[in-house]
């Protein structure tokens, strides 16, 4: 399965003093997959080990960290030479080890010819609470798959192709369009974990048993992700972490003019209230990369996080498939785009994940009195602000009220129409939301 993450692989591999690379994301975007794929492509000889199948590989970490012992140890462990001159090197679920964690440091300044990626779930959570070597690593961010990644999954590159490289400052043929509309709402219904892709993938041409088993696997990976709740954060922890999640769609779904609403995390854990109280179950969530918070602003100004208050903020599940399978919308409803207030929340959510893995880390949506624009983008020194429509209909009383105020240079307006183009405001297909990532080479 084709991943963007390769590109970044492969820059990685050819720098000239890389130092080890951590790998991270949610449980089961491909994290390991992608990694074994870069070892056999790339390398010679790719050597895996992993820590949460073998708990005597945190032994070696043990009597000390000198990546000199420790390299000799892993060799007698996997029975044959590691090359540090030519091979790659993988430690998977390195948050089982945190001494393992830690030896990176070490690895980084007495071993750099060596080739090291980690990778694991919840390090966004475990960075927090382990000492970790500022400066001696690299991080690169692992999502589920984008919507052009999901099409290359799905035996449609030539569109995958089209929605990477078409000049939109044209509109997309007519019959592309049409053909990318219907995968687009598909994938709603599948998202970007690869086990649900892949799924999809072997059984689309019945799509009814498709969708049934995408729905499946999307519930089993739910339970998984309430089992590390249960696993590594204590029951009274695990109670509150599980109902903050399980209520972020449920606020979702409130309607709200349309467009998500702020989270109010009083409504979500009964009798506990107070940001500060809740503070660290939200963090939990968005350390493990389950959500997507994205701070509300009333005012506008570089930098926009100089404008943002830690208590008013949006949030979103990370894989808009299965924000679908938690809110209990059937798959028809979504296929056949016929869903109410559904589909603004559904549409948004897209958004916000699409323009995260296209490099956004932190989005950010305005409010006004009576107004509201769903994110706004830093770019170059401006602020580009970013509309979602969910049908056909792109009238915005909430734009009209921002451009008058903050007179922005550049405005976009997602929705499920084609190309087009009025002076300053551009119209783009909610499907091409991940262009957004790099906006000078869309308009």
């Amino acid at each position: 399965m084709k991943r963007n993450v390769t590109a970044f692989l492969d820059d990685w591999k050819r720098s000239a003093n890389h130092k080890p690379l951590v790998l991270k994301g949610a449980r089961q975007v491909g994290k390991t997959y992608a990694l074994k794929e870069f070892g056999r492509m790339a390398f010679p000889r790719c050597h895996y080990v992993n820590f949460e199948e073998d708990e005597r590989l945190g032994r070696i970490f043990e009597q000390d960290l000198k990546p000199q012992r420790i390299h000799e140890e892993l060799q007698f462990y996997l029975d044959h030479i590691i090359d540090r001159s030519t091979d790659l090197l993988i430690f998977d679920e390195i948050q089982r080890c945190p001494k393992a964690l830690t030896s990176l440091k070490y690895f980084s300044e007495e071993m750099p010819e060596l080739a090291l990626c980690a990778a694991g779930s919840l390090l966004g959570v475990s960075l927090h609470t382990e000492s970790f070597p500022v400066g001696k690593v690299q991080f690169l961010d692992m999502y589920p798959l984008s919507f052009a990644e999901f099409l290359d999954g799905t035996e449609k590159e030539r569109l995958a192709e089209l929605i990477r490289k078409h000049d939109l400052t044209e509109p997309l043929p007519k019959m592309a369009h049409e053909q990318l509309w219907e995968s687009w709402k598909r994938y709603l219904v599948v998202g970007g974990l690869p086990e649900a892709v892949n799924y999809y993938r072997d059984k689309q041409d019945n799509l009814y048993e498709a969708v049934q088993m995408v729905r499946k696997a999307q519930r089993d990976l739910l339970d998984a992700y309430l089992a590390d709740m249960a696993k590594h954060c204590g029951k009274t922890n695990t109670l509150h972490i599980s109902r903050l999640w399980r209520n972020v769609p449920a606020q979702l779904a409130q309607p709200q003019n349309g467009s998500a609403k702020k989270f109010k995390l009083r409504e979500s854990i009964p009798g506990i209230r107070g940001y500060e109280r809740l503070s660290a179950p939200l963090d939990w969530l968005e350390g493990a990369d389950l959500i997507i918070r994205v701070p509300i602003v009333d005012a506008v100004g570089i930098p926009l996080s100089g404008y943002a208050k830690e208590n008013r903020f949006k949030l979103y599940i990370f894989d808009v498939g299965l924000l679908g399978a938690m809110s209990g919308i059937v798959p028809a409803t979504l296929l056949n785009y016929d869903f109410g207030t559904y589909q603004g929340y559904v549409a948004e959510n897209f958004v916000a994940q699409e323009l995260r893995t296209a490099g956004d880390k932190t989005l950010y949506c305005w409010q006004g009195r009576t107004a509201e624009l769903e994110f706004l983008l830093a770019r170059a020194g401006n602020i580009v602000p970013v509309e979602v429509k969910s049908g056909w209909v792109t009238q915005s009383k909430s734009l009209k009220v921002y451009t008058d105020r903050y007179h922005p240079s550049t405005t976009y307006t997602l929705s499920a129409n084609n190309v087009r183009h009025a002076n300053t405001r551009h119209y783009l297909p909610l499907y091409a939301a991940g262009r957004l990532g790099a906006l000078s080479s869309v308009i």
